[in-house]
């Protein structure tokens, strides 16, 4: 299997390139932003086509939530008109498209968990550009699974766990959201679940191309959360003394962007499809130094 990573020092991106580098059976190559800008049309197509991937999967993105309120033609750009390259590409050269997208797709006031099937609402320029990256990846490439995840947590960039680890080292006291749900989902459980759905297509399984959703369970809210974070760091010696933490809603954390209330994700579909089991996140957080550089 030859496979093409993009975005490969992103969260998910990292994950991917280190555990894929490591399969003898894998002949990799993990492209970041300065090997390749995936807005570059010619550039796309320049790489797929010297490499011949049969897989290539897309870890880059514009993630600055708030920032795409103001940067609004980067974040189409990266979101969805790269996407769209990449799935020009793999469509030419036969290979197959696996694509990361977002809750916020989503207008995130659904009271239970959110199908495939349900209609699509972005509320912010950042869950619109993913949006329409999904339709422009649909259109180009008979060969895509487009994954939607929530909640990102990983060893590597920037994320709520080391925030929190952050800012429970110093602070006695934090406020917290708490009337925000959703799933949080390990970078690594992304990965293991991208190349096994990988695994399953190059070995000429038969498959529903199209979208699918992948979180962690239990859901819960941003102060739940962060309580089982502390609890994690104390119990590991990570923090001497866990902060106070008191919830609080969202009026009362204003942000450029607006969240969704409700980020919590089926993942029955991509279970039956390929026997993937949710992110089991807090078992990814048993190892909680990794989170600390």
């Amino acid at each position: 299997m030859r496979v093409l990573i993009t975005g490969c020092h992103g969260q998910v991106g990292y994950s991917l390139t280190e555990k894929l580098s490591k399969d003898k059976e894998i002949i990799l190559l993990a492209l970041d932003r300065d090997s390749l800008d995936i807005t570059n049309e010619e550039a796309v197509i320049a790489s797929v086509v010297e490499f011949q991937p049969s897989v290539i999967i897309n870890a880059a993105a514009h993630t600055a939530v708030d920032k795409a309120e103001e940067e609004v033609e980067l974040s189409y750009a990266i979101n969805r008109d790269g996407p769209k390259y990449l799935a020009q590409a793999a469509q030419s050269v036969g290979a197959v498209l696996l694509h990361i997208s977002t809750d916020y797709v989503f207008e995130g006031n659904k009271l239970g968990e959110y199908t495939e099937s349900d209609n699509t609402n972005p509320q912010g320029v950042y869950g619109k550009s993913k949006l329409a990256g999904e339709l422009a990846v649909a259109e180009a490439c008979d060969k895509h699974v487009i994954l939607r995840t929530a909640w990102v947590f990983g060893e590597n960039g920037n994320n709520f766990v080391k925030t929190m680890l952050r800012l429970g080292a110093t602070r006695d006291a934090l406020n917290i959201v708490g009337d925000q749900f959703g799933g949080p989902t390990s970078a690594g459980d992304i990965a293991n679940a991208l190349i096994q759905i990988a695994k399953h297509i190059t070995q000429g399984d038969a498959i529903d191309y199209g979208v699918y959703h992948f979180s962690g369970l239990p859901h819960v809210s941003w102060y739940e959360f962060a309580e089982v974070i502390f609890d994690s760091a104390f119990e590991q010696g990570i923090i001497n003394k866990k902060p106070n933490i008191t919830s609080i809603t969202t009026d009362q954390y204003p942000t450029p962007a607006k969240r969704p209330n409700s980020s919590r994700l089926s993942t029955f579909k991509i279970n039956n499809a390929f026997s993937i089991a949710a992110s089991d996140w807090k078992m990814a957080l048993k190892n909680i130094q990794a989170y600390t550089g």
